[in-house]
């Protein structure tokens, strides 16, 4: 029998899920701060929302997702996030609500691929989504929230790109252009690159292959080719941003590896994870809430994946704080004692204090070192004796003084601490 976790995937253990804890706390106040709310959708959806949304082209819905029939239905386990969310906001009709609406999930999502380092199949993601905003402080404020929340966690190497990869318009005379750049070395191109020649050329420039790489250097720019809606935009979001005091590069590399983009295309880059930097990208979807079968609805957000972050947190030396298990630990020696021990302990959970016990009943040497590794505050210690003379005894762990207390006081005493 086997039962060990499948590969790709990763146990967060009680010893490390702090940092978790921490990076998602800072999230939904950073999401709060630009009045953004939560949503949260099935790890599940039909195959055909994936198909439709992220777009048949790509990697995603040809090589990496978890598809599984059930009842002759085609479902898959979500390989990213903006899709589900945009089929809970047509379905619930969300749309007839106040615009824009602006959401936030914290969500798994599987993708069957090539594990890299921060990277696993099961991983773990944050995202915004911001529905009903056309003009670009939408973008800028996509981007802002993601960098105060970023830099906001004390990481100081990050580099902002942006990008514009145009619209269905200026893409079809695009496409033309850069088709005619790269079909004299189209045999030298991978079979996926070669497959995307004709359903989405612009999809071989975010090939990883170093042969499809070195082929595509000196192709055109999409920037080149942006029609005046496109172009006034991209002028409109770097205005934005100097207006925000947000530095940004021009990288027209940029193509972002799902179909639905268009216009904005943004990442925000670390040096400290090496080649494979992006610790969030997004950027702009007007066509994707229409092309699921909901009102044309013009969309922007992105997605942070939190493996990575760590990664980024931990090469920047960013020391994550490791909260108090235990303000304090009762030791109960005794049967008259357990009585009293256990009724303290609810007393003093009741007031909000961290009340930890042990129900192995060891010995009291082995209690107060279990105490110790638990990072108790105080421990209380109440034997037969003490019962008998109306106390507790409190025991300071940082510097073992002790004094005796009644029980009231007792309790009066540590709520107040």
């Amino acid at each position: 029998m086997n039962i060990s976790m499948p590969k790709g995937t990763k146990d967060i253990l009680p010893r490390d899920v702090y940092r978790w804890q921490f990076v998602e706390d800072r999230f939904r106040r950073v999401c709060a701060s630009y009045g953004y709310t939560e949503i949260r959708t099935p790890m599940f959806e039909h195959t055909e929302l994936f198909k439709r949304g992220i777009g048949d082209t790509t990697d995603v819905v040809q090589k990496e997702m978890y598809t599984f029939e059930i009842a002759e239905r085609s479902l898959t386990l979500k390989p990213e996030g903006t899709s589900p969310v945009v089929r809970s906001f047509i379905e619930n009709k969300l749309y007839a609500e106040q615009m824009p609406a602006r959401y936030y999930y914290i969500t798994p999502c599987f993708r069957y691929e090539k594990m890299q380092k921060g990277r696993q199949r099961q991983f773990h993601q944050f995202g915004v989504e911001c529905f009903g905003a056309s003009g670009m402080m939408a973008d800028a404020e996509v981007i802002a929230l993601a960098m105060d929340f970023l830099t906001g966690l004390g990481i100081k190497s990050l580099k902002l790109h942006i990008n514009s990869i145009g619209c269905p318009k200026c893409r079809a005379e695009y496409r033309k252009v850069l088709q005619d750049f790269l079909r004299p070395n189209l045999d030298q191109f991978c079979d996926t690159c070669k497959d995307r020649f004709e359903r989405n050329p612009m999809r071989i420039l975010d090939c990883k292959s170093p042969i499809c790489q070195s082929y595509c250097a000196g192709a055109p720019k999409m920037l080149d080719y942006l029609c005046d809606d496109c172009r006034a935009a991209f002028d409109e979001l770097q205005k934005d941003l100097q207006a925000m005091g947000i530095s940004y590069e021009i990288d027209p590399g940029i193509v972002r590896g799902l179909d639905y983009y268009t216009k904005t295309a943004f990442e925000i880059v670390s040096e400290d994870i090496g080649a494979q930097g992006t610790v969030c990208g997004g950027g702009r979807y007007d066509d994707l809430i229409g092309e699921v079968g909901g009102p044309p609805t013009p969309g922007v957000g992105f997605g942070l994946g939190i493996e990575r972050l760590l990664l980024v947190m931990e090469a920047n030396g960013i020391e994550i704080p490791h909260p108090d298990r235990c303000d304090v630990f009762v030791a109960i020696m005794g049967g008259a004692a357990k009585a009293a021990g256990l009724k303290l302990s609810q007393e003093l959970r009741a007031k909000g204090c961290r009340v930890v016990s042990d129900p192995m009943e060891r010995g009291l040497k082995a209690q107060l070192k279990y105490a110790d590794r638990l990072g108790a505050r105080y421990a209380v210690v109440i034997g037969d004796n003490e019962i008998e003379k109306g106390v507790a005894i409190l025991r300071d762990m940082e510097n073992s003084a002790q004094e005796e207390l009644p029980f009231d006081e007792l309790a009066q005493r540590l709520a107040a601490e």
